[in-house]
């Protein structure tokens, strides 16, 4: 099980949207810690998340999201909702682009679900590596604030080593810390592996430490589909005991111009719950 913000972060959620939907019965936590008062999920309520946001963002109000997931619709009314209004945004104004692509994310994750195998999970020790970054705050985790946050930071970083005759850089290597500001937002770290002796000015070049154990899936294709992979890693953690100790790193293997076919490697430090 996981708690609380372990389980927003794999959701790409805030804590308090959690909390939100408890006080109002939409998503309710599968144990409450009666002493404590800790909420705690489990990986198979990650399918009703997604379908809570999806609904949400496609202009439904929580309570309408209530009562559609109550009458048990099934995954092909769903989708077919899904697509309807997929199809009306698409026509609708630049401004909504944002909010299409995050609908189109979570529509995938409710395609997938229980159809991506967590026989590609593996478990390794992750090495330390040097890396020269730059970092920035997103205000959260989810891909509407990442994605233009990091996109930036990795142009001007190899922009930098470029610039400072810095060669055989890479693989690229992103990681994430709370801003704590409690506010939910999220310290972005975009990092490129370079070689002993590397200085450049403006650039952050250090040691990132290795991961003594770490759950690891490989993603192929665009970050923006990111979601059903890395909700298939949280399955595979919840279900063999595991529980998450930070956010999870990306390794990006291959970068190719088309998106597509970029081949990324999803990183995640365990310990047994």
């Amino acid at each position: 099980m996981f708690i609380i913000g372990d389980f927003a972060r794999h959701g790409r959620v805030s804590v308090r949207m959690l909390r939100h939907y408890d006080a109002i019965g939409l998503l309710r936590p599968a144990r409450v810690d009666p002493h404590t008062g800790y909420r705690f999920y489990t990986g198979e309520q990650l399918a009703r998340l997604n379908r809570v946001i999806a609904l949400k963002d496609l202009g439904f109000t929580l309570e309408q999201v209530g009562a559609i997931l109550d009458e048990q619709i099934d995954a092909d009314e769903l989708r077919g909702m899904l697509r309807l209004r997929q199809a009306e945004l698409e026509a609708a104004l630049e401004a909504a682009r944002a909010r299409l692509t995050q609908v189109g994310a979570r529509l995938r994750a409710i395609e997938t679900e229980g159809r991506m195998s967590t026989q590609d999970v593996v478990v390794k020790k992750i090495p330390a590596v040097r890396i020269a970054e730059l970092s920035t705050v997103a205000a959260s985790f989810g891909p509407h604030d990442i994605g233009p946050a990091i996109g930036p930071l990795y142009g001007e970083l190899c922009d930098r080593l470029e610039a400072a005759g810095v060669t055989g850089f890479g693989p690229g290597i992103a990681y994430y810390e709370d801003a704590g500001k409690g506010d939910g937002s999220v310290l972005v770290h975009a990092g490129m592996t370079v070689p002993e002796g590397t200085a450049v000015e403006g650039v952050l070049v250090h040691v990132l430490p290795g991961i003594e154990q770490a759950a690891t899936i490989v993603h192929r294709g665009s970050m923006d589909d990111i979601l059903p992979t890395v909700q298939t890693l949280a399955r595979w953690m919840d279900s063999n005991g595991y529980a998450s100790e930070h956010y999870a790193r990306e390794l990006y293997l291959e970068c190719p111009e088309d998106r597509s076919r970029w081949v990324t490697e999803i990183q995640e430090s365990i310990v047994r719950a």
